[in-house]
């Protein structure tokens, strides 16, 4: 028996409209409930933030503010960042709710490990940045500074700097999800994918020049990591692609003439 074609949800534009104000406003609420005790703790919150530089600092040196206003507006703007990160998987879940009624069941069985993935893997850059490279990249840049100089950041300026590694690191490791994608929707085979390793890595290493400071340690603790994601991302699109190919060799078998 043939398998009758699945039916996607439908709606009005009206009745879709309101569907995306309803999941905006409930992710809205999820940022401002993790903003409560974000900003409540908000100099403590920095203060973590800022430890893997303040660990590496001479003695005696502190960072600084600049600004009038730089000790309230900084620590305040930390908070937010750290409660649209708390509340990510939910925003990511009010929009899957409402762009799933779309997909086909095939679709929505790949997506969902896909998205769960991508939102680990995102952590787990911002992770590895403040826990691997931001001590040898500050200890780095600590011991390279001149004599006569005092080695003292503005808090503004540290924090617009940690915030943009977290972001460039946490991309980064998004890499395996991007080659699954491409893989699974058929736009680039696993065979290209390999055939091009070096020009992959040649990649990788000019956009972790362009992503992080201009120092060998911050690119290669950037480069390193999304070239070993790049060959999980083609070793995952490997397994992933084995049964839908075993699919096909059945179905061939079945029509083959006895």
């Amino acid at each position: 028996m043939s398998e009758e074609p699945e039916k996607l949800a439908e709606g009005t534009l009206i009745s879709h409209l309101l569907e995306l104000r309803d999941r905006l406003l409930r992710a809205l609420v999820a940022v401002a409930i993790a903003f409560g005790p974000c900003v409540y703790y908000s100099n403590d919150l920095f203060t973590f933030v800022a430890q893997p530089l303040l660990a590496k600092l001479p003695r005696g040196s502190n960072l600084i503010a600049t600004g009038v206003m730089s000790p309230f507006t900084t620590p305040f703007k930390l908070s937010f960042f750290a409660a649209l990160l708390i509340a990510i998987p939910y925003v990511i879940y009010q929009l899957w709710s409402f762009v799933a009624p779309g997909l086909y069941r095939n679709e929505r069985r790949f997506a969902v490990p896909l998205l769960v993935s991508s939102i680990v893997l995102f952590y787990v850059g911002i992770a590895f940045a403040y826990y691997f490279v931001f001590p040898v990249m500050f200890q780095f840049f600590a011991s390279t500074t001149p004599r006569g100089v005092a080695m003292m950041t503005d808090i503004n300026n540290y924090l617009d700097f940690v915030l943009t590694m977290f972001f460039c690191f946490g991309l980064a490791f998004e890499v395996p999800v991007a080659v699954v994608l491409l893989v699974v929707m058929g736009i680039v085979r696993i065979e290209k994918l390999k055939e091009h390793r070096g020009y992959v890595l040649i990649g990788i290493f000019i956009l972790a020049a362009l992503l992080t400071p201009p120092d060998a340690i911050s690119q290669c603790s950037l480069a390193i990591p999304m070239y070993l994601l790049y060959e999980g991302g083609i070793l995952m699109a490997r397994l992933l692609s084995r049964p839908k190919g075993a699919q096909a060799a059945a179905k061939a078998g079945d029509k083959a003439p006895l």
